[in-house]
Formats: C-alpha cells, sequence, structure tokens
C-alpha cells in the first residue's frame, strides 16, 4: 500500500475543538502533564476530552522500547524519574472535572521495578483525593515480573489495561524485541487472578469489594488476517480479560511499519460480534478506536449492561433483558460527570481557599490549579 495513499471515508474525522478541548489543552500545558492523548496523535482526543476522559501519561515521555507502531520518543531516561509526579499528577487530575481518568506510562525498562510502584503511588494518591473518580492503569510488562503487576493492581485501580498490541505471528516484527505476545497474556492472567485474590479477601472480611476489570487492546489493519484477530480474541478470553477494544492502525510516519489494508467497518463489526459471544463483557470494535477510546461509556456499559450490583445508587437501571439502551448509558455518564464536577469543586475550594472559582472544563476560565512552577521537571 503507497505511504500516502489516501485514506476511506470512515476513517476521517473533524478536527478537534470547542471550548472544553481547547480549555483541557491549556491547563495540561500549564500542569506539564503529559496526555498520550496527545502523544499518540489519537484521533478521538476532542470526543474523549469533551465526555470527561482523559489519558496521562506517566513517568516522563521517552519510552525504552521502540516499536514501529507508535509514535511515542524512544531513548534511555537512565533512572531519571520525577519523585514529584505522583503527588502532582494526583492533585492536578483531582481538580479537573473529569470522570474516567487513564494513567498509562512508557516503558521504563532502566527502572528495577519497571515504574510499577510510581504509577501505584498516583493512583492511591488520586483514590485518596477523589472516590468518585474512575481510574484505569494502562502499563506495560514490567519485562514479565509479576511483582509489578500485583503493585499496580493493590493500588485499585478500577480498570488494569495492558494491550497485547498485535496478533501473535507479527508480534517480533511490529513490537520491541523485549515484548512478547506469551509475556502479555501472563501480564493480564496474573492481573486478574490477584484482582480475584482481593476481592475474596475482603468477601472473608466482609468488606464491600468494588468490581474490577481487566483489560487489552488490538490493532489491525498491520499485516494479520481476520482468523489470527479471532484467535487473539480467544487467547485474551482465556487469560481472564474482561474488556477488550479493537481498532484500525494508522502508520503515524514513513519510519514506522505501512498500513497493509484498511479493514472495512462490517468486519469490525464482526469483531465485536463475536468477542461478546466469546463472553467479553464488552468490546468496543470500530476503525477509529483506540485503546483508551470513551473509556468512561466503555467502563458503564460493562456494568449496567449486566445489572451490576456495583453501580451507585440511583443509578439508571437496565431494561427487562438486562441490556441498557444508548439514553440509560448517558444518563448515567451524565450522572457521573455533574458528580465530578461537584468533587472537582469542593477539593478546589479545600486546597486552595483562596481561589475565586474552581477550574471546570465546562467553562472557559484559565483558573490556576496549582503554582506551575512547581510542576516543572527540572
Amino acid at each position: 500500500m503507497a505511504q500516502f495513499s489516501p485514506k476511506p471515508e470512515w476513517l476521517k474525522v473533524r478536527a478537534p475543538g470547542g471550548d472544553t478541548y481547547h480549555h483541557l489543552k491549556e491547563t495540561f500545558r500549564k500542569l506539564d502533564l503529559h496526555t498520550v492523548c496527545e502523544e499518540a496523535r489519537c484521533p478521538n482526543v476532542g470526543e474523549c476530552w469533551r465526555e470527561g476522559t482523559a489519558t496521562v501519561m506517566l513517568l516522563g515521555d521517552v519510552c525504552t522500547r521502540g516499536c514501529r507502531f507508535c509514535a511515542v520518543t524512544t531513548g534511555d531516561p537512565r533512572g531519571a524519574v520525577d519523585v514529584r509526579e505522583p503527588e502532582h499528577v494526583a492533585r492536578a487530575i483531582a481538580r479537573l472535572s473529569l470522570q474516567y481518568v487513564v494513567m498509562t506510562m512508557v516503558n521504563r525498562d532502566d527502572l528495577l521495578d519497571g515504574g510499577a510502584d510510581h504509577v501505584a503511588r498516583t493512583v492511591s494518591r488520586l483514590h485518596a483525593l477523589r472516590p468518585d473518580l474512575l481510574i484505569e492503569t494502562l502499563v506495560g510488562d514490567f519485562q514479565g515480573h509479576m511483582s509489578g503487576v500485583d503493585t499496580v493492581v493493590d493500588a485499585g485501580p478500577d480498570v488494569f489495561a495492558h494491550n497485547v498490541e498485535v496478533v501473535r505471528r507479527i508480534t517480533r516484527v511490529i513490537r520491541d524485541v523485549r515484548s512478547s505476545y506469551d509475556q502479555s497474556l501472563a501480564v493480564l492472567r496474573r492481573a486478574k487472578e490477584r484482582q480475584r485474590r482481593l476481592a475474596a479477601d475482603a468477601a472473608e472480611r466482609g468488606a464491600p469489594a468494588p468490581r474490577r476489570l481487566t483489560k487489552s487492546s488490538i490493532m489491525v489493519g498491520i499485516g494479520e488476517t481476520d482468523d489470527e484477530v479471532l484467535e487473539a480474541l480467544r487467547d485474551l478470553r482465556a487469560a481472564g480479560v474482561d474488556i477488550v477494544t479493537l481498532g484500525q492502525y494508522l502508520r503515524p510516519s514513513s519510519k514506522h511499519a505501512p498500513v497493509q489494508r484498511f479493514v472495512e467497518p462490517a468486519t469490525f463489526a464482526a469483531y465485536e460480534r463475536a468477542a461478546l459471544e466469546m463472553g467479553f463483557l464488552y468490546a468496543a470494535s470500530a476503525p477509529l478506536v483506540r485503546s483508551s477510546y470513551k473509556a468512561a461509556e466503555v467502563f458503564v456499559r460493562s456494568l449496567i449492561d449486566r445489572n451490576d450490583a456495583a453501580l451507585p445508587d440511583g443509578a439508571a437501571s437496565v431494561g427487562a433483558d438486562g441490556v441498557a439502551d444508548a439514553a440509560q448509558v448517558e444518563a448515567l455518564l451524565e450522572e457521573r460527570l455533574a458528580v465530578a464536577r461537584r468533587e472537582a469543586a469542593r477539593l478546589t475550594a479545600e486546597l486552595d481557599p483562596d481561589e475565586p472559582r474552581p477550574l471546570d472544563p465546562a467553562s472557559t476560565s484559565s483558573a490556576r490549579l496549582v503554582p506551575a512552577a512547581s510542576l516543572v521537571r527540572r
């Protein structure tokens, strides 16, 4: 396929815009926060930010691995870590009117624990500040060291995500040599086992055990066959993965792996049907779906489509068939966003009593969250 061959109509999207988008973009810059939405050039950045979902990149913006699909900078950070980041990120995110945040990370093979403790401390601190906020951690494989997986799961993210990225056959061609298909499956399997163990321990103590989910993502159009996609879905389900997303690979630059095919929307729909038949709680499958695409909606649907008991009091009920329609999902998301705005305002008032007004993505004000100088990496 030619490097600059025209994309099909279904891959065209509007440029991001709107008051909320521009306000969040400005705020992230002031707070020196890296978002994977921008680093990975995600086509859905405007849509997700408008709906109160954002993806923040921890541990800097230099990855120790060089996968052929990824636009994130590759290099050697030489063990450099901003020890202030967990506190600063938690305090900054807590004051934003977000209902769902994805905390992802670059691979940090230069660190003994792969950065697991850093991620866990950020999750724990954000939970303490904003208990209402749903948190997803999209992490690396920690070089197969399961202690890193345990560290992150024990911090209590609502969703533990790790991407298998591509099907088995082309993993060695597309992903960094330090990555492996089986290692990714092992990470996901361990995360689910750990979640179940923590839930069982809580039940023994008579304590409530919030629903914790696992998630992974597959890119297509990069050299796989449809049968191989179905095989990867079966492998992920066998590893205990609850949620799966599938999307079209788009080449970031001429230095990256070329697109082999543009997968038709009907084929994506077939992937989704197959995934649900395999027992996934939810599958998001479409050309422009990315790992964190509409993450809040995906999480909510995975719960309310099955009358999950973990739903908040007063949440929208599901139909007699146990499936929530679009209006019910939208109602619950709006309810969560209203709570997020209220909690963000409360926290801003507590932490900054002299601040004239809280930051609200629905507003175009440029209210200061925390002193920008204190967040600059030195």
